[in-house]
């Protein structure tokens, strides 16, 4: 199993949600690329970081 932490900043703003768009790790290609995340949860927040494991 193995985990990687991939980055996210705040691209824009819709009426129910907030786009983050993912800062790919130097030399590498976007592993997920878009993010919504609903603004109830989301919130003023500018970055996140989300975990993604595979399951081998």
């Amino acid at each position: 199993m193995s985990s990687q932490i991939i980055k996210f900043e705040v691209e824009k703003e819709t009426k129910n949600s907030v786009r983050y768009k993912e800062v790919p790790t130097e030399g590498q290609a976007p592993i997920v690329g878009t993010l919504y995340v609903q603004k109830w949860f989301a919130g003023a927040t500018r970055s996140l970081e989300v975990t993604i494991e595979k399951k081998d």
